[in-house]
């Protein structure tokens, strides 16, 4: 399989022959992980199961994580699930690979389309699937929301959204979404988010949707051919946890749920123990939107930009990204990541990504250090 070098692999490449100011401490603003320590409850769950490690883990996971994931959709978005409407699963990058190869695997031209610019998953799906893509093209004149004509979805067997966007911080609303669902039911293709950034937002009031909040306000109450993904790698300053999920057409998933019999990724039991925990309990997500917001608030100080509703990435426009990100690793050992190394056709040019992971305290550094560079 000819796959495309990752982003990072690519960010490596341009930097290789700069060398940077070593005046100053590298500063890598590159990556979405939270850089702070997982909460101590979930480690301490952790440590009491590993005498569960002498068991194999089921494919289908334990019912009290499947419970837990249930009781936090019901909690956050006020929609109920059955048990057989949600998997949970290894993350959501090992779904977001393979799911698309076992719901394209019969298709004779299969076609996917997705938001551009985009999860590199997304595309090493398509490719793995041997599929046609469509871009779904996100750019500053349509609001970096998610639009294709009837045509387009007409030729669609699987489109994959991503809302709370990465990396452009667009939202759409419930409504939107709908309007999405509606038309997967007329054009009969699978509709998923990837909703991995849903808890990651500023204003109580203005809580990003979820496609199956979406799904029933528009009557389609089973969800049919309407799916979303999650993960409490961002919620939880847990990636290395490995729990997501995927949830909503229970007919789908139950054939899916045996192709994951044979894919092998079921995660270890003393890791699902620790996440039912932390999937669970709310607070201490608080306190991660809480550090974010403050890093928002600085860096609408310092640069000038709006915070967005959600996530925690700048969508930051410049004249020229890949001389940018250069010049700003070798005058300021700061490293972003060029918006062209995240999209296709064009997209993405001219911005670069910048991820607020670090505390109020090094992101007010770093920030400073970045305006310096910007007023040149």
């Amino acid at each position: 399989m000819n796959f495309e070098k990752y982003p990072f692999e690519k960010l490596n490449e341009l930097l290789v022959n700069v060398k940077p100011n070593e005046k100053y401490e590298l500063s890598a603003l590159t990556i979405g992980e939270p850089k702070f320590e997982t909460p101590e409850f979930i480690q301490k769950s952790l440590k009491e199961n590993t005498s569960f490690l002498q068991k194999y883990p089921a494919s289908a996971g334990l019912p009290e994580l499947k419970e837990s994931m249930i009781n936090f959709v019901q909690k956050r978005f006020s929609v109920t699930l059955e048990m057989e409407q949600i998997i949970p699963t290894f993350g959501t990058r090992e779904a977001l690979f393979n799911f698309p190869q076992f719901a394209l695997f019969e298709k004779e031209n299969p076609t996917i389309a997705f938001t551009n610019p985009f999860y590199q998953i997304y595309e090493g799906a398509a490719r793995a699937s041997r599929a046609e893509v469509i871009h779904i093209d996100l750019t500053k004149e349509n609001d970096f929301k998610a639009k294709l004509s009837n045509e387009e979805m007409k030729k669609c067997d699987l489109v994959i959204l991503n809302y709370p966007n990465n990396p452009t911080s667009a939202e759409m609303t419930k409504s939107e979404l709908g309007d999405w669902v509606k038309k997967a039911l007329e054009f009969n293709f699978i509709l998923v988010n990837d909703e991995c950034y849903s808890e990651i937002y500023f204003d109580e009031k203005e809580k990003p949707a979820s496609l199956l909040e979406a799904s029933i306000e528009v009557g389609n109450r089973q969800f049919k051919n309407v799916l979303v993904m999650n993960s409490i790698s961002k919620r939880s300053s847990a990636p290395g946890l490995r729990s997501g999920f995927i949830a909503g057409d229970a007919s789908i998933l139950k054939d899916y749920m045996k192709y994951r019999t044979y894919v092998g990724c079921a995660s270890p039991v003393p890791l699902q123990k620790a996440a039912a925990d932390a999937w669970n309990e709310e607070s201490h997500v608080e306190g991660f939107r809480k550090i974010y917001r403050e890093n928002f608030k600085i860096a609408q100080e310092i640069l000038g930009v709006n915070p967005p509703k959600a996530t925690f990435y700048i969508w930051l426009e410049v004249e020229d990204e890949l001389e940018f990100t250069k010049k700003l690793f070798e005058e300021k050992h700061i490293k972003v990541l060029p918006g062209s190394f995240l999209g296709r056709e064009g997209i993405g040019k001219g911005y670069v990504r910048i991820a607020l992971v670090e505390n109020a305290e090094k992101t007010k550094e770093v920030l400073t250090r970045l305006k310096d560079f910007i007023d040149g």
